[in-house]
């Protein structure tokens, strides 16, 4: 059942089961230690891209399309509850399940594909801070849309914080949002008997289909679906059967509730939609701003428009934050590939901003409407390749043992995988339809690009819809970035003949070449290297001679002459520039077989300020290398 998860890294890695949630007594301390996660999840589904979906179908077609809305809810919360079930019972998020179950062109061709999912949820994103600063500070939209750059720092400083204080941040978030359209509906005071009828399911015209279906793609998010099997992992449950059961039960709770107050959020913007503008004969407004403007006269408060605008920055910023998070799991997932978070959000962010730029200064910012709708549906395209493995993957008997779902879950989630693919098939081939007609004599250029590709796409759902049906000989084999286990070769251990030894003059000299002494002795020989990082060391390298390299020098020879009287071999190497050039190439030139380093152990910020020497010297070498910390060794 948990068999596979020796083979793949932990999701997540630090936040991995950082939170115990075994200890708890009691209904109330056990459904506390497990909420939070759903709620992360749940800021997908009212992220500014809905936000656009679902304004554009209340002014156009009233309540009629509320019905879609409750849909939506009711798979999403069937098929985050199966996500949340994959990762508790597995230990393994939906990509590691994907890479450990597909071959590696079909892995590739998945993770590209989750990406392109990842992007353009980060494009509406971008477009709805941007949206945002624009209507409660008049900040030109595309200076709005340069200014979300800066929002990975938000990001960094959150994991700082631990997972908790993350949930936390993003819980007062939904709540601002839930808050700001309750009043709303207080404004509004909608048409309670139209709006019992929108819940009749029905489909007005071909322009409703593409609104459904991208009201269908902002809801049921491909990227929650990675993010809920990898956040449960943060909870540190019981292993029995009975822990592993009660996880399930609470995290299925966290769900419902969470996507629930999602719906109330949905349902709310399009209700006011629908009361405000399509009450009024103003059938075309899906421009976020338009509805912000309209929103004080119609209503008669000048409060309903500083609402909204709160409202969608709080949601493109806690859905900026879970967004970053999924990228994370999908990368390391799929391709064992990790990187800082900062630069995956950095990635991540301008991915999303380049489009978005250039859509709003060639065409103005009148497209930001018809970006946001576009980009639902690209999400819906990307769902069922999604869905359907994780369908597969929770009916699986020999992985899930005694929690593999019910065969009415089964049918349920079959049921919503076909819903998804052909309504998405029906949109495909629509769509194709109305290009070759507009492209006339041109259409052959879509059929030499558009409509293979569209054949590859169907032709990929095919293999991963069937290929768990088949048995297969030659299972792919996982694999970590760091290999895979061996039997333990002992030997004698090894004596050190020749170590370097990094030294910066500051206090953690002192225990960095006292530790490389303990593990030479007087038999090694020794090379204290330390590198003068002046401006001028960086331009004319050994030719400098000013005072920071002539002190340099003099306390590198103090070090050797202390270390000589005490019967050492010691000779120095002073260098000059980059440590993280330097270091490596002394180092070879010494020949030597291990180097000792020190490690002041300052946190993010000054990371990014200074950077990282010792990761950067690592990657350089292929001896063993000691980091002496303040309280600490760690070896690598």
């Amino acid at each position: 059942m948990i068999s596979d998860k020796h083979d793949l890294m932990k999701s997540l890695g630090d936040a991995n089961a950082s939170i115990n949630a075994s200890n708890k007594k009691g209904f109330w301390k056990k459904l506390f230690a497990f909420i939070g996660p759903a709620y992360l999840v749940s800021v997908g589904y009212m992220d500014p891209g809905n936000w656009a979906t679902d304004i554009a179908g209340g002014s156009e077609f009233g309540y009629s399309l509320i019905w879609v809305l409750l849909m939506s809810n009711m798979m999403a919360i069937l098929l985050q509850s199966l996500s949340a079930r994959l990762g508790l019972v597995r230990k393994m998020d939906l990509a590691q399940a994907s890479r450990a179950t597909y071959p590696r062109f079909v892995n590739f061709c998945l993770y590209i594909l989750a990406e392109i999912a990842i992007a353009a949820t980060d494009l509406a994103e971008v477009l709805g801070m941007a949206i945002g600063l624009q209507l409660l500070f008049d900040l030109p939209l595309l200076w709005g849309v340069s200014l979300t750059v800066a929002d990975t720092f938000l990001f960094l400083i959150l994991q700082t914080y631990g997972m908790r204080k993350m949930e936390a941040f993003i819980i007062s978030l939904v709540a601002i949002i839930g808050g700001a359209f309750l009043i709303e509906m207080i404004f509004a005071q909608p048409d309670m008997g139209e709006l019992a009828q929108g819940f009749i399911p029905s489909i007005p015209n071909h322009n409703a289909l593409y609104i459904a279906i991208g009201i269908i793609g902002a809801t049921v998010m491909p990227h929650n679906l990675y993010l809920h099997s990898s956040l449960v992992q943060t909870r540190k449950i019981n292993p029995s059967p009975k822990g592993i059961w009660s996880a399930i039960r609470f995290n299925i709770i966290d769900s419902t509730v969470a996507l629930n107050l999602a719906f109330f959020v949905n349902a709310a913007i399009l209700v006011l939609a629908a009361a405000t503008f399509h009450r009024n004969g103003m059938f075309d407004v899906a421009e976020i701003q338009d509805a912000h403007k309209l929103l004080s006269p119609m209503l008669g408060s000048k409060w309903a428009a500083i609402l909204f605008a709160v409202a969608l920055i709080a949601a493109g910023q806690s859905s900026t934050i879970t967004g970053t998070l999924a990228g994370q799991i999908v990368m390391e997932g799929y391709l064992h590939l990790r990187i800082q978070p900062w630069l995956r959000r950095l990635l991540t962010r301008l991915i999303a901003i380049v489009p978005a730029f250039l859509v709003i200064y060639i065409y103005g910012e009148k497209e930001t409407g018809k970006m946001l709708i576009f980009s639902q549906v690209v999400l819906s395209l990307q769902l069922g390749f999604a869905v359907i493995p994780l369908i597969h993957f929770v009916s699986d008997k020999k992985k899930m043992g005694e929690f593999v779902i019910k065969l009415w879950v089964k049918i349920a989630a079959w049921i919503i995988a076909a819903i998804v693919v052909v309504l998405n098939a029906k949109l495909v081939i629509d769509e194709l339809k109305t290009w070759m007609t507009e492209s006339g004599s041109n259409a052959y250029i879509l059929w030499l690009t558009v409509v293979p590709l569209a054949l590859a796409i169907t032709a990929l759902l095919l293999y991963i819809t069937l290929k768990p049906l088949i048995a297969s000989k030659n299972a792919p084999k996982t694999r970590t970035p760091h290999g895979a286990y061996l039997p333990i070769d002992f030997h004698k251990e090894r004596e050190y003949k020749r170590i370097a030894i990094a030294v910066d003059f500051s206090a953690i000299d002192n225990k960095a070449i006292n530790s490389a002494l303990s593990q030479g002795g007087h038999k090694a020989e020794y090379s204290l290297i330390h590198i003068v990082e002046s401006a001028g060391a960086f331009v004319m390298g050994s030719d400098i001679h000013d005072l920071e390299s002539t002190q340099d020098a003099l306390y590198l020879n103090k070090y050797v002459e202390q270390m000589a009287e005490k019967g050492y071999k010691v000779k120095p190497q002073l260098g000059f520039g980059n440590p993280k050039r330097t270091i490596p190439k002394l180092v070879k030139n010494f020949d030597a077989d291990l180097l000792v380093m020190g490690s002041h152990g300052h946190g993010w910020f000054m990371d990014i300020l200074f950077g990282t020497t010792v990761s950067g010297v690592r990657h350089k070498l292929k001896i063993p290398l000691f980091i002496v910390k303040e309280e600490e060794l760690e070896k690598t």
